[in-house]
């Protein structure tokens, strides 16, 4: 049974929702307080997080009267404590409290802190039945198969928040599970689109984070010129949805206005469009079941003139085909897939690798990965966490083979 909502299903909304914002001070995070801060009489804020920005959680705290907030750096809470006095608002820091925040008793809750840290305290809103709007990754991409089951058996509501699958959440609602044929996620193609394969090696830190539609982390904008981000999206839509591989396409789409189509039984293609704005899939969750109004600009299709397509080019983009292997391999394979680009991308800021060679480097680590017999289901947040480790180190160790053939 999945835990994502099914269509025509109706939650009862209390006249005040109640919501926690693990991720406040982050791109999502203040996305979605911009949304709060549009509605003040229908929201109240229960609990706000951040990772290290002290300042900034405690600025968000007293302009919304938050009860409580935690910063995951334990060495900030005197930081915190002191930013502030006299307000009320209980403070906490480590991964305790950072859970702690998510256990708290909020109707609704914005899973946004980046990373493998994000995996027990979503799980923590999960556990107690909470609406949980997913916008980390490595829950699904990490940790995907008990985490739906996990919120399944605890009868939480899981809205994806991202823009991709919040669309295909949104189209899915035309159809019945056994009328679909397949979902299309769409892809801008990033700054590298039109790029040849030899240019694309040599890319600098400055044209990959050169995104041209959307503005977004460091991470995530080089991910996006990678196509390692669809990757994982892809991998994100097969657990969110129970969907097969084969029932997952990808289709590159420049203009970023259609985020997700649906193709069932009778041929018929749903399609979920909006301006560039990561405020309207948010919004979509945070109004759910009901619609708010957002603040995103209108859509003009007429001004736009014109949409167009292209097949995913898997040759120029390895990273995409990447994720369908980890996908079809399982039991783990998809947290490898993960943890190896974190090292990559990270090593490419740090000027270790080039371009080309995250890709290279998130392959050479799988292929180990799989050669040393380490494939295993995981039933748990500590296993999906000791094969992000385990990965991660595996990347580590190989970087400087990868960084030497590349030069």
């Amino acid at each position: 049974m999945s835990a994502v909502p099914l269509r025509n299903s109706k939650a009862a909304a209390s006249a005040v929702r109640a919501v926690t914002v693990l991720g406040a001070t982050g791109s999502i995070g203040d996305s979605t307080m911009d949304l709060l801060r549009a509605s003040p009489d229908r929201y109240q804020v229960e609990a706000l997080t951040a990772n290290t920005n002290v300042v900034g959680l405690a600025k968000l705290a007293k302009e919304f009267d938050a009860r409580f907030v935690a910063v995951a750096d334990p060495n900030l809470l005197e930081d915190l404590e002191d930013a502030l006095a006299g307000t009320g608002t209980e403070c906490g820091a480590g991964e305790s409290a950072i859970i702690d925040a998510a256990s708290r008793p909020a109707d609704w809750v914005m899973a946004a802190v980046s990373g493998a840290a994000g995996l027990k305290p979503a799980l923590a809103a999960v556990d107690r039945g909470a609406t949980v709007a997913l916008a980390n990754k490595e829950c699904l991409v990490c940790a995907g198969d008990f985490f739906m089951e996990r919120a399944a058996k605890a009868g939480a509501c899981i809205l994806p928040a991202d823009s991709e699958h919040n669309a295909l959440f949104q189209a899915l609602g035309s159809g019945n599970r056994e009328e679909l044929v397949r979902v299309i996620i769409t892809a801008s193609g990033g700054p590298f689109r039109t790029w040849a394969s030899a240019d694309i090696e040599q890319a600098t830190l400055a044209q990959a984070l050169k995104h041209p539609n959307w503005s977004m982390g460091q991470k995530i904008t080089i991910d996006s010129a990678s196509m390692m981000n669809k990757g994982l999206e892809v991998i994100e839509a097969s657990y969110l949805f129970a969907l097969a591989p084969d029932e997952i396409d990808v289709l590159v789409h420049p203009q970023s206005i259609i985020h997700g189509m649906v193709e069932f039984s009778d041929r018929s293609v749903v399609a979920q469009l909006g301006a560039p704005d990561m405020r309207t899939p948010i919004a979509h969750c945070l109004g759910w079941p009901d619609r708010i109004v957002g603040p995103a600009a209108k859509l003009d299709l007429a001004k736009i003139g014109q949409l167009t397509f292209e097949a995913p080019d898997f040759g120029r983009f390895p990273g995409l085909r990447l994720a369908y292997d980890a996908l079809r391999t399982g039991n783990g394979a998809t947290t490898v897939y993960n943890a190896a680009n974190e090292v990559a991308v990270a090593a490419f800021i740090a000027g270790k690798i080039r371009f080309g060679a995250i890709a290279r480097l998130v392959e050479a680590t799988m292929d180990a990965w799989i050669r040393s017999g380490n494939l295993a289901p995981l039933t748990s947040a500590d296993d999906a966490i000791d094969v992000d480790h385990s990965a991660r180190n595996r990347a580590a160790t190989l970087l400087p083979q990868i960084a030497a053939k590349a030069s």
